[in-house]
């Protein structure tokens, strides 16, 4: 191998910006997919009902329940 075929195959596995927000936007479209199935609204309905429960402190209002429906992790 040559010195110009290493230094190719280095630049080719070198981690870049345009990696990582391909990456990630993909991560967050699969997410956004999974919290529309059936599994993903029975765990924000489980967060929601957990949150509820609590008298003291945190309140679930139906702005916080729009932002677990919409942030999905």
């Amino acid at each position: 191998m040559s010195t110009k075929t290493t230094t190719a195959a280095l630049e080719e596995n070198k981690p870049s910006r345009r990696k990582f927000f391909i990456g990630a936007g993909a991560t967050v479209g699969a997410v956004a997919v999974a919290s529309q199935t059936s599994i993903g609204k029975a765990v924000i309905q489980e967060i929601g009902s957990t949150v509820s429960n609590k008298d003291d402190g945190y309140q679930l209002s139906a702005h916080i329940r729009k932002y677990y429906e919409t942030t999905m992790l």
